[in-house]
């Protein structure tokens, strides 16, 4: 007989044994889950425990839900039931149980970050309510060339996290126009882990990048309407070769500035989007 339950915060070692379990099989070429790597999704993306959720068949764990809460909504960061058990409603029960809890505690918005290649899933989301609202899209950017012409009275300098946010570069907007996982609560969280570079004049930041040693793009952004000369001369400085940056939503930077800068599409992920009500 199947059963389900909300998690708590000593339920680390439960999720991470169900998302081995249930997870992992659907993405062989992904780490195991561990517990570090779990409390890191916990300090970065705001995962809460009681946010979970595991499905059982007996005392094994067969399905798992993974919640990530922030004041405006909760992610479903990851939702998966183990291969053995599928098309038989696990998915979906997890899915109005947790929308059933949050249209009593809030917030009553939930989101969720599909691969476009992930069918399954976007069709239990579907099922469940969820409507598409945009198409965030990953690109790459292989190891840039050279610097765009030198822009007269201007220095590129490293910045941190902290020093856009001292400039007000870094305002967080209730559901903003970026991915969960390059917003500006993770940037804070993860900030000792992120290096970035800016176009600065004698009176301002002009433009900026941050990026992770690993070569993931995490903010690019200009201030000044100028084709994208100033981001170019940030570019070719991070000396790591293809750049990622992924999960890029139309309304955070343009297509047309992207390709300019010689990035190109690799993928994509749709965002959906449903309202917690009661069963």
């Amino acid at each position: 007989m199947s059963s389900y339950r909300f998690c708590r915060t000593d339920d680390i070692g439960l999720l991470v044994d169900a998302l081995n379990r249930c997870w992992l099989p659907y993405f062989p070429d992904q780490p195991p889950v561990t517990p570090a790597s779990f409390k890191r999704s916990i300090r970065d993306l705001q995962v809460w425990c009681s946010s979970c959720m595991v499905a059982f068949s007996g005392p094994d764990p067969i399905g798992v839900l993974i919640g990530a809460k922030r004041p405006w909504a909760t992610l479903i960061h990851r939702i998966a039931v183990h291969p053995d058990h599928r098309r038989q409603g696990h998915g979906r029960h997890l899915l109005t149980s947790l929308g059933s809890k949050l249209s009593i505690l809030g917030p009553p918005r939930m989101v969720a970050e599909v691969p476009a290649a992930l069918g399954p899933g976007r069709e239990l989301f579907a099922a469940s309510g969820y409507v598409q609202e945009a198409i965030l899209t990953d690109y790459v950017l292989q190891p840039p060339g050279d610097e765009g012409p030198v822009i007269s009275g201007r220095l590129v300098i490293p910045v941190t996290v902290d020093d856009l946010a001292a400039n007000g570069l870094l305002e967080a907007d209730a559901d903003p126009p970026v991915c969960w996982e390059r917003s500006v609560e993770t940037l804070t969280a993860r900030k000792a882990d992120i290096a970035g570079l800016a176009v600065a004049s004698d009176e301002q930041i002009e433009a900026f990048l941050l990026y992770t040693p690993e070569g993931d793009v995490l903010a690019l952004r200009s201030f000044i309407d100028d084709g994208g000369a100033r981001l170019k001369q940030l570019l070719p400085r991070l000396g790591v070769g293809t750049l990622r940056f992924p999960k890029v939503h139309p309304a955070e930077i343009s297509q047309e500035l992207l390709e300019t800068l010689g990035f190109r599409s690799a993928g994509s992920h749709h965002r959906l989007a449903a309202r917690a009500k009661a069963n």
